[in-house]
């Protein structure tokens, strides 16, 4: 980050974790002020911890990334140098994705090729959680459920410009796979639902 020739934080959400990662994150804010932690009570989700980090930023940009390592932390300044080309947000594409599991990608692909068509912004991988906003495109967004998914929705809806990189994509080593087909039944209800709104 500190090649990017500009100021930054990095703030770490810990939900509910137990093993001792929180701990580990209070030492490195003790050890650099560029550095907050946020502790959540329990595991609300990650809608709920994303929500919290925008909440306590203070950057212009701010840009999640999972912890389970499979996202790289590598791709932020390209993020970062794409919306100084004039976007407003930038969407990582895991083009070439580790998940091998056909429980994973079918319901992945589905998911993305509903909220493509229903929202008519075009994204091939609205679940990748790196992505880099401008603070004003969603600083008045209130996040629940899996909402999180839609902010580049929400974002040109509201007039922003939205593009998307390919990022490099990781075997998952930690956490656990969450099953995706419940997954992406609800969100192309509430795809449905939010397109219905804005119809």
């Amino acid at each position: 980050m500190s090649g990017l020739g500009r100021p930054w934080e990095v703030i770490f959400v810990d939900d509910g974790s137990r093993d001792g990662s929180g701990q580990v994150m209070d030492q490195l804010a003790a050890s650099d002020p560029r550095i907050k932690v946020i502790h959540l009570r329990r595991n609300y989700g990650q809608t709920a911890a994303m929500m919290a980090g925008f909440d306590f930023a203070d950057g212009d940009v701010i840009v999640p990334i999972d912890a389970d390592l499979q996202n790289d932390p590598a791709d932020i300044p390209r993020l970062i140098r794409t919306l100084d080309e004039g976007f407003d947000v930038c969407s990582g594409w895991r083009r070439d994705r580790k998940d091998t599991s056909l429980t994973r990608l079918f319901p992945s692909w589905l998911a993305n090729h509903a909220n493509s068509v229903v929202s008519g912004i075009r994204l091939h991988d609205y679940g990748c959680t790196l992505k880099a906003y401008r603070r004003e495109v969603i600083k008045d967004v209130k996040l629940y459920g899996e909402m999180h998914r839609f902010v580049p929705i929400y974002a040109s809806w509201n007039g922003a410009r939205v593009t998307e990189i390919p990022v490099n994509h990781h075997s998952r080593r930690f956490g656990l796979v969450m099953p995706q087909w419940q997954d992406a039944l609800d969100l192309c209800i509430e795809e449905l639902a939010h397109g219905a709104e804005h119809a």
